[in-house]
């Protein structure tokens, strides 16, 4: 397979179950709490490296026991680091509540080192993100250091994905740089003013943020599954049911990660999207987000069936 390079954060991330969310001065007991590695861009990575491609990731991360923990997490999965470490600040850590009855989740994050990722960093690794096939990026790290390294991937004639999360103001140009955007239904409606609440919904989006430049748009929408839309074409993909729903934190980083994998293997991209969609339908069937990222045999399986 092709190389994917991705560019992102990485935080540990602190999980909670609950019945529900606290109110604001209210303390509640939790059912659980696990303690693992996530953050988009580190769970990205792990998902493209799980599903075969040969993948890299540019990041900072602290002098510290979770900068161990990132370490020995992309070692498990294959990923090779292009990271510094910085013992005068921490690597980031994430807040994630899980509602019990449904899985659905709200998260607060404080990136840490990887907050201070600057353009440098990417001058440092031009190299390698010339070398790519694919390279990704998202919106934990600073935007204008996303859109340098975008511009820096378009001008070697690498294929870019923005996966614009959290979401966020874009400046001018920034999408044009991207042959696919992948918001989910919050974001799509961020970036374009339009309500995200149906496919027909994220057709519209989809052509408005083609209209704003993007090469082609992906719009994931949970249990709706996926849509594609590059202009020409329109593809409608369903959500694989791989099993019983446990967990959707890193639904879309086990979509944007396969859907990277597959890109950097040469498929058509709504081929890709397909195989994205049953890499995120895995992950759900599990606990935690790095940890829930499926091989590629897993992945192929899931396809055939």
């Amino acid at each position: 397979m092709g190389r994917v390079v991705i560019l992102g954060v990485f935080v540990a991330d602190t999980a909670y179950r609950a019945a529900r969310q606290p109110r604001m001065g209210e303390t509640i007991l939790g059912n659980s709490f696990v303690l693992g590695p996530g953050g988009k861009g580190s769970n990205q990575a792990v998902a493209a490296a799980m599903a075969g491609a040969d993948t890299h990731f540019i990041s900072r991360l602290g002098q510290d026991p979770f900068g161990d923990m990132a370490l020995a997490t992309w070692k498990k999965a294959g990923v090779h680091p292009a990271v510094t470490r910085h013992a005068d600040s921490y690597t980031g850590a994430a807040y994630i509540f899980i509602e019990d009855g449904t899985g659905n989740n709200a998260i607060i994050i404080s990136p840490g080192a990887a907050a201070d990722i600057c353009n440098a960093d990417i001058d440092a690794n031009a190299a390698l993100i010339r070398s790519a096939r694919v390279f990704v990026t998202q919106l934990e790290q600073p935007i204008p250091v996303a859109f340098h390294a975008l511009q820096l991937a378009r001008g070697a004639g690498v294929t870019t994905i923005l996966n614009p999360a959290p979401a966020a103001a874009l400046p001018d140009g920034m999408l044009a740089l991207c042959d696919y955007v992948t918001p989910n239904e919050t974001e799509a409606e961020a970036l374009t003013g339009l309500p995200v609440t149906s496919v027909e919904d994220a057709i519209a989006a989809a052509k408005a943020l083609c209209a704003k430049g993007a090469g082609a748009a992906i719009i994931t929408l949970g249990a709706k599954g996926a849509l594609f839309h590059d202009g020409t074409r329109t593809v409608h993909v369903p959500p694989f049911n791989a099993g019983k729903v446990v967990e959707t934190t890193g639904a879309g980083d086990a979509f944007n990660g396969g859907f990277a994998a597959a890109l950097s293997d040469g498929m058509d991209p709504a081929a890709a999207v397909r195989f994205g969609s049953a890499t995120a339908g895995i992950s759900v069937t599990r606990a935690g987000t790095a940890p829930s990222m499926p091989a590629r045999a897993e992945i192929e399986a899931l396809l055939r069936r």
